[in-house]
């Protein structure tokens, strides 16, 4: 028997709960891995919420919550290929079974090896948040010097989004509480504090010219408002808002697959998708780590660490 954290109907908070249960006997194309650490994400909740039912697997409540771990293979089920059981491994629960636990499954073709080098902690941050900010900035195709505005640069994401783009030689400016300014000028992002007057006033005084392409963090009326900043809305990218083809842009086109989990992790080790992690939970605090999260109040990125 495990714990494990998660939620017994869908809801808000009020549904959330611990429970222990037996470890999950892994199915075909799926592995089980000893968690050492999960990342925190804001899908989690709209998970929890019942706003995206597919991504339970069709298993029964109680639902473990969670989407990315990091961990070491216990248990291989039918038709798995390229992992062994001992691998260190970092993936995506796409089949339902949660990562805030202490053992779950992991959707094989969507889970890769840690290399050597890189720290679970980092690794657990890569499935969600650095494959999207991969996924959105390839997306884009920004040559060397074009400018990019990331809208709501202090989170897990936008704080990857922007060390990518920086990397990538563009001229990244990007958006966010005044909380959120130090991090994002650390890696060179030209900030924009919303709460201290017209983004759009401000952005266009930066750039006069319009942006390159736009990624954006935090959709609805916040994503309307800067739309405009772009010279193409072909070139805006959202990454929660699925309603962006409205205003002519574009959804994020998510890779999922090992391929794409070991080019992110490169990047890691390449110093150039490092994650800012801003808070490192226990399980039994992480009540607290999804409530930060869910709530917009923490830059960075934040785990759930089992040990």
């Amino acid at each position: 028997m495990g714990q494990a954290w998660g939620f017994g109907r869908y809801g808000g908070p009020e549904v959330q709960e611990f429970f222990d249960r037996p470890d999950p006997v892994p199915g075909r194309g799926e592995v089980l891995i000893q968690v050492d650490v999960a990342g925190v994400n804001p899908l989690d909740s709209v998970v929890r919420l019942g706003l995206v039912p597919g991504l339970d697997g069709g298993r029964p409540f109680p639902l473990v919550l969670g989407m990315e771990a990091a961990g070491t293979v216990l248990a291989l089920g039918e038709g798995v290929d390229g992992l062994e059981v001992g691998d260190a491994v970092f993936g995506f629960a796409l089949t339902g079974g949660g990562t805030y636990a202490e053992t779950t499954v992991l959707s094989a073709p969507n889970t890769a090896r840690i290399p050597v080098g890189l720290s679970a902690t980092v690794a657990a941050t890569l499935p969600v948040a650095g494959t999207t900010a991969v996924d959105a900035l390839d997306q884009l195709g920004l040559s060397a010097g074009a400018t990019v505005l990331v809208n709501g640069v202090g989170g897990g994401v936008g704080l990857l989004v922007a060390r990518l783009a920086v990397s990538r030689e563009l001229r990244v400016v990007g958006t966010g509480s005044t909380a959120k300014r130090e991090p994002a000028e650390a890696i060179g992002v030209r900030f924009i504090d919303y709460t201290a007057g017209d983004v759009v006033t401000v952005a266009r005084e930066l750039v006069p010219g319009g942006f390159d392409g736009i990624v954006d963090l935090v959709g609805g009326a916040s994503l309307r408002t800067v739309a405009p900043l772009a010279k193409d809305p072909h070139n805006v990218i959202a990454v929660g808002d699925m309603s962006v083809p409205d205003i002519g842009g574009r959804f994020v086109e998510r890779r999922l697959d090992r391929e794409n989990l070991e080019r992110s992790a490169r990047l890691a080790l390449d110093g150039v998708l490092t994650p800012v992690i801003t808070a490192v939970h226990p399980l039994s605090d992480a009540p607290a780590a999804l409530a930060i999260v869910e709530n917009g109040h923490t830059s960075g990125k934040v785990v759930i660490k089992m040990a």
